[in-house]
């Protein structure tokens, strides 16, 4: 079934532009019916509006009102397009509950950093923009971009599809064991950048593919412990490689 799909950004949205040029998903399993940012403008603007998507400007730094009156406010602004499922991609805020209350189960998100990597607690060991940071910091000997449905939390929802590992230089902790903290902070730059350009936008064309099938219940997924969820697993040459250990399902 055709998915209509509204995408939030801010500044920019890394992963838009594969789904609108490289992913042969698009007008099969999915559809992109408008593009609403919380800036003035956002970078890829120009070329998306250039293949008939709306896109739509909220600001939220001039916006007169709570987060809640402002997420009320982007629920009506995106009603008319009628989007089946939300897609927040280098959105920079925390969804309030006019949004998750209006699209219950049927918003995702791009996140740099393993999901399934759980505190004791249950809740997500590197959540937030910094992830990337913080896990490098952490000392992990590689990273992986999760797309996972929105909740309450911050990136706290179950993850439904992971992608290939990103190796971490071992550079990093020589980095770290100098105190030499302006190269880390440069390492950091070049690694986030290196996942954002190359996961981004296959990671989001390959959740958006398992959801139109039905191959991910977004309803029976919000039901279960984020903990216990099992992510699909998007391999370095576009292959999804199912959740069951002891089968080899390989979906293209």
């Amino acid at each position: 079934m055709l998915k209509r799909v509204a995408v939030l950004c801010s500044q920019r949205a890394p992963g838009l532009l594969y789904l609108l040029n490289r992913s042969a998903d698009r007008g099969v399993t999915f559809e992109i019916v408008c593009v609403l940012t919380s800036d003035p403008e956002f970078a890829e603007e120009v070329r998306v509006e250039r293949r008939g998507i709306p896109t739509l400007s909220h600001p939220i730094r001039t916006f007169d009102g709570s987060r809640r009156e402002y997420d009320a406010e982007t629920a009506k602004r995106l009603e008319p397009f009628m989007p089946d499922l939300i897609v927040t991609d280098g959105y920079l805020y925390l969804l309030t509950e006019p949004m998750l209350r209006t699209y219950r189960s049927r918003i995702v998100n791009l996140h740099y950093a393993d999901l399934t990597l759980r505190l004791p607690d249950g809740s997500p060991a590197f959540p937030g923009i910094r992830a990337v940071k913080r896990s490098l910091a952490a000392g992990v000997t590689e990273t992986r971009a999760t797309v996972h449905l929105v909740d309450q939390g911050i990136d706290a929802g179950p993850p439904l599809v992971v992608s290939w590992p990103f190796p971490v230089s071992p550079l990093v902790e020589e980095m770290r064991t100098l105190d030499a903290t302006d190269a880390f902070k440069a390492y950091v730059y070049a690694h986030q950048q290196w996942m954002m350009r190359t996961a981004s936008g296959p990671l989001m064309a390959a959740a958006l593919r398992l959801i139109a099938s039905g191959r991910i219940d977004l309803d029976a997924w919000a039901r279960q412990p984020p903990v216990d969820a099992r992510p699909w697993t998007l391999d370095r040459d576009g292959y999804l490689l199912e959740p069951i250990p002891d089968v080899a399902a390989v979906v293209r």
